[in-house]
């Protein structure tokens, strides 16, 4: 499958991790007669995790609800939560539900041409999704939040910092965040495009949330080498960037299939949160999943952001333009990535000498080598217009007032893994 570029940010401190030392409520006690391999260990520790469900967990095949395993994933997550856990739940379904509501047949809105029409069912469907959730949550004492969220929260640094903040304060209060697309008002797929569907959506969620863990829930035990209905396919228990996987189709009524789940899996990874990919049609693999059980495919963290704005800029934001470096400059931010000393992991207007696109002070752009390789982004404290101008002034070893400007600082910049 193809994928598109992962992005490390690149923290203070290498290889930090955000688990506690001790497995967290029932996980504890179920170590002590079971053998929890040391990869799978921080699922135990995990304090605040998010599950993601997708059409096929709660729906039926005929598009209803299913209430008795709805019931169970309630359930589950309130055991999460009696454990000593905070849980967000990324809820896929509204427009399966609208579908049925509204009468209208599955291939009119499978089609993607027919916009308006899917947009119609998840109005239709959320407002049934959300009021059984409520109501199951309430029944079992827990407060639900419905957060429905649209491409630009992520695009925008202030609407994301205030979906962020929001979710930590839920959480905080002992609320269950219920977070969805807010396919009402998403449109096509034209645009810029933060992510694809609800598992790129949960991933990129819990890595800006702080999450220690994230279960995808499918129809699947697990990722295989192909799928598993084929002779000789086998699951893939851990899953390395090198790994082959032959994707069959995606989903009836969701817009994801394994191949969404795999990139969505990695980038909750390349954002330093433990994540695994398992079967959600028998939930009690929610449980499972963060007692550290040998099921699904595990996807281990690497280094995360060392602050939610450095994640934005990785994960979210769209680069308005592009600057070139020469290869001095880039030497340099490769050789101070980890330690990001202000006095040289910076770009300063001396290191950049091509600049393309127009946009404003504070826009993010890419970052790329002397042979058009794209290395990172940053956000830049300098117009395209005053770069352009200042492109040719003097060189590294001819520092003036004019081209020694400083056009992006440490905490402003990200590098590509």
């Amino acid at each position: 499958v193809e994928m598109r570029s992962l992005w490390r940010p690149v923290a203070k401190r290498v290889l930090q991790t955000r688990s506690v030392s001790h497995p967290v409520g029932s996980a504890r006690a179920w170590l002590l007669d079971h053998n929890v391999e040391d990869e799978r260990l921080p699922l135990t520790n995990a304090k605040r995790v998010v599950v993601k469900v997708g059409t096929a967990v709660v729906s039926n095949p005929d598009g209803t609800l299913a209430l008795s395993r709805l019931g169970a994933l309630v359930e589950q997550i309130k055991d999460l939560k009696d454990s000593g856990r905070q849980v967000l739940l990324v809820s896929s379904g509204a427009v399966g539900l609208g579908r049925l509501r509204l009468g209208l047949s599955r291939d009119v809105v499978a089609n993607p041409a027919n916009v308006i029409d899917r947009q119609a069912c998840a109005a239709a469907g959320q407002g049934i999704l959300m009021s059984t959730y409520d109501m199951m949550f309430q029944r079992m004492g827990i407060s639900a939040a419905q957060v429905l969220i649209t491409q630009g929260d992520f695009l925008s640094r202030e609407r994301y910092s205030y979906l962020t903040d929001t979710l930590d304060r839920l959480t905080s209060l002992g609320a269950i965040p219920i977070i969805n697309e807010n396919d009402v008002v998403t449109g096509g797929i034209t645009g810029q495009q933060v992510f694809s569907d609800n598992d790129s959506l949960a991933s990129i969620l819990a890595a800006g949330s702080d999450a220690d863990a994230l279960a995808l829930l499918t129809d699947v035990e697990a990722v295989y080498t192909k799928p598993p209905d084929e002779p000789g396919a086998e699951r893939i228990k851990v899953y390395t960037a090198d790994r082959e996987v032959v994707i069959g189709e995606k989903s009836t009524m969701g817009r994801g299939g394994m191949g969404s789940k795999i990139y969505a899996a990695r980038v909750a990874a390349q954002g330093g949160v433990h994540c695994c990919i398992a079967n959600g049609i028998d939930v009690r693999n929610i449980s499972r999943v963060f007692a550290g059980t040998d099921i699904g495919t595990l996807f281990p963290p690497e280094t995360f952001p060392s602050s939610k704005h450095q994640h934005w800029l990785a994960f979210s934001a769209q680069p308005s333009g592009m600057v070139g470096l020469s290869e001095e400059a880039v030497q340099r931010l490769r050789a101070n990535q980890n330690e990001q000393d202000e006095a040289l992991f910076n770009i300063r207007l001396v290191d950049i000498v091509k600049c393309d696109g127009q946009f404003p002070e504070r826009s993010t752009v890419s970052v790329v080598d002397q042979h058009g390789k794209e290395i990172g982004r940053a956000q830049v404290q300098a117009n395209s217009q005053e770069i352009q101008e200042t492109i040719g002034i003097g060189n590294a070893k001819e520092i003036s007032f004019h081209n020694s400007r400083l056009v992006a600082k440490a905490v402003d910049i990200v590098m590509m893994h």
